[in-house]
């Protein structure tokens, strides 16, 4: 077993969710579990400059340049160390299927939990290579456990080698990226990068430097609850009013009708009774004047609610959470060039696409750090039907390997 897989087997056995309830940094301290495991790792490989910090859970460290490279650029690799709230992360059972035959496969036969290719098609394209699945009751935690576990072993690789040349590289690892917090204290001075990638994306050969623009919205509804034998004229059901606000909402900006580049309102939570409904909206383009378009709709959907039933019916707080990051990414484009160029190397094509969601690398990039997305060779984030591909992984990890060299090069 390579030392990325071996790697990867450990870190997923731990559950490091993350949880934006808790109102915490981290969300929860059990992600300080994985952070112990890999200062003690990244000491036993003879990493430098191994930063800990303990408060919030960030791990930074240095694999020192070659000698003669010591005034190269330095690069940086982030990967992030918690596991989305949508599925359990807890005892998490990874199985290797070897030489995948391209059928279903049967994660948990006695819960008759089956990854079914007919849903799935894309699983075809992974015929003869070695898949790692759950037993379909977790998430398996490729996202991100992937991408630190190819950091990891090309730090290992590049300190054991020295006879490769690169200039110097920092590391970082951070808490609560699926919560939107990932960046919140991050210590970009202290990381001390001048260009870095995060090591977070799917199939191998994939990359990004795009995202969405991004709000988040929370709805509040007030109503007035009067018996409903007399209610006429006088109730005021608020949980009829918020589905009233969602249907004004324009239909086919929805997460499930959109792809690409196509812009989004996604009804993320609700909860209320006659009196009082709350509900939790996400808010994404990638087009910044279609982002503040978007916001615009939102309040006049609100405006018209309160014209309609009483002001103060509908309140509307509303805070943007990143920004697209293909603003910055102009200037550094030889980022994505040198990756899409390694990966033509290693036999893979490059796939350009934006990201559909978000990444510690749109914040780190308005934070002064140029940062785009590359991929790990994991799919199917955030299900229990996730899962990585062997080889894919083991390529990343050459990847980063190459792209340090790269660097040492002077290839801006």
């Amino acid at each position: 077993m390579s030392r990325t897989i071996d790697y990867f087997l450990q870190y997923v056995k731990l559950d490091t969710q993350s949880d934006e309830s808790t109102g915490t940094s981290p969300s929860t301290r059990k992600q300080h579990e994985l952070a112990e495991l890999l200062v003690r790792q990244l000491e036993e490989m003879g990493a430098s400059e191994i930063t800990y910090d303990r408060e919030h859970c960030y791990v930074y460290a240095s694999v020192p340049a070659s000698e003669g490279y010591e005034k190269t650029p330095v690069l940086g690799f982030v990967a992030h160390m918690d596991t989305s709230p949508a599925v359990s992360g807890a005892n998490v059972k990874p199985r290797i299927v070897e030489n995948y035959d391209g059928g279903d496969i049967v994660l948990n036969e006695k819960e008759n939990i089956v990854f079914r290719t007919a849903e799935f098609p894309e699983l075809a394209e992974y015929k003869g290579r070695n898949l790692i699945v759950t037993d379909g009751t977790t998430l398996l935690g490729a996202d991100d456990k992937a991408g630190i576990a190819e950091i990891m072993a090309a730090c290992a690789y590049l300190l054991e080698h020295p006879e490769v040349s690169h200039g110097k590289l920092r590391i970082g690892f951070t808490p609560d990226e699926e919560i939107g917090q990932g960046t919140d204290h991050f210590d970009v001075k202290l990381f001390g990068a001048d260009y870095a990638y995060t090591v977070d994306g799917g199939p191998f050969g994939g990359m990004q430097h795009e995202t969405f623009n991004a709000a988040g919205a929370r709805l509040t509804v007030y109503g007035r609850s009067v018996h409903p034998g007399s209610a006429k004229g006088r109730m005021v059901n608020s949980m009829l009013v918020a589905f009233e606000f969602q249907s004004l909402l324009p239909v086919f900006q929805n997460p499930m009708y959109t792809e690409g580049y196509e812009g989004f309102f996604h009804l993320d939570q609700i909860s209320g009774n006659v009196e009082k409904t709350t509900a939790e909206y996400i808010i994404r383009d990638h087009d910044r004047a279609l982002f503040e378009e978007k916001k615009q709709t939102f309040r006049r959907c609100a405006d018209f609610l309160n014209e309609k039933y009483g002001a103060g019916t509908v309140e509307v707080e509303m805070a943007d959470t990143y920004y697209n990051m293909e603003e910055v990414m102009r200037p550094h484009m030889h980022l994505i060039d040198n990756a899409a160029r390694i990966t033509r190397e290693l036999g893979g094509e490059p796939v350009i696409t934006p990201i559909r969601g978000g990444t510690d690398g749109a914040r780190l990039s308005y934070m002064g750090l140029p940062c785009p997305n590359l991929c790990t060779g994991g799919s199917n984030g955030h299900s229990r039907f996730e899962y990585a591909c062997v080889q894919e992984m083991e390529m990343t990890t050459e990847l980063l390997v190459r792209l340090a060299g790269r660097y040492s090069e002077g290839l801006i």
